[in-house]
């Protein structure tokens, strides 16, 4: 019988993820606790998307985390890990908990009834991580509703291209059920080799409501200080509008609908030099306001 999260494990870092984590456009100072963050999270994930453990036994790992992050136990290493750099800087563990709310819900919950629903979870699975990237480095809240949509919209792409691959291993589905009741189908209909008709129609009609996630996240680099910062975000918005582009049309059950290394490297270039030359031409701080920091 599993008994601790080594065993759960996926072997999967951040350098597969589909959009940049902690890239070098992080300043160093900075990196080593993102990633620690991304550690726990990705810990999370694999326990509450693996494929044998049960649930009660994958509820009661990720209630392990939830303690020792908050200092209770130290039944779990990258828990432990996370605890001991945020103390350091003085961070707060909240959106680490937040977080494990969502993969809790991953064990319990398979379907959203709509995108209010979806949303919800976005709360606790998406917005807690631009939130903690913005806490490390010092940025204002004010950039959290900008934030929150970022995240949130990468969250949906996700969603959107692994949807046929969460239905077939975890009976999961992240599109709302809405989505597929005006479009005359049920979620059986991810199932398939190839996505009929109705379902294309499903996955467009969620991606042009994501399309208008991303349009209130464009701001989001424009709003933070620091450069470095700025430029990853810029990167991420630009691979995020391509991608959920791509599924407006194409069919994820049967086509690429991710980046290959060359397409990201271009759209990432393209990106990095908008940001930096929007930010080099920008007014000057008014006196009082502190310079940015590179």
């Amino acid at each position: 019988m599993m008994t601790n999260a080594d065993q759960l494990r996926s072997g999967k870092s951040h350098r597969d993820e589909n959009f940049p984590v902690a890239s070098r456009l992080i300043h160093p100072r900075h990196r080593d606790v993102i990633l620690a963050f991304y550690r726990f999270a990705r810990t999370a994930d694999d326990i509450a998307d693996h494929a044998t453990a049960g649930p009660e036994e994958k509820l009661c790992l990720l209630e392990d985390m939830r303690r020792t992050v908050l200092g209770e136990t130290d039944a779990e290493p990258t828990a432990v890990v996370l605890r001991a750099i945020m103390a350091a800087r003085g961070l707060s563990p909240q959106h680490a908990v937040d977080l494990l709310v969502a993969f809790s819900r991953d064990v319990t919950k398979l379907r959203y009834g709509d995108w209010d629903d979806l949303m919800d979870y976005c709360c606790y699975s998406a917005m807690p991580v631009g939130r903690f990237v913005l806490d490390v480095h010092g940025e204002a809240r004010t950039a959290w509703p900008a934030s929150d949509a970022l995240c949130s919209a990468l969250q949906v792409v996700n969603h959107l291209q692994d949807c046929g691959k969460d239905y077939r291993n975890l009976d999961r589905v992240y599109i709302p059920l809405d989505a597929f009741a005006s479009a005359g189908i049920g979620p059986e209909a991810l199932g398939e080799a190839r996505a009929s008709p109705a379902l294309l129609g499903a996955i467009a009609a969620v991606a042009k409501r994501n399309t208008i996630l991303l349009m209130r996240a464009k701001p989001f680099a424009g709003q933070i200080r620091d450069c470095r910062l700025a430029l990853e975000v810029g990167v991420i918005q630009r691979l995020a509008e391509d991608l959920n582009r791509r599924l407006l049309d194409r069919d994820p059950l049967s086509e690429r609908v991710h980046h290959r290394k060359s397409e990201a490297v271009g759209l990432a270039l393209s990106a990095a030099a908008r940001v930096f030359g929007r930010r080099l031409w920008r007014k000057p701080a008014r006196p009082g306001i502190a310079e940015e920091r590179l």
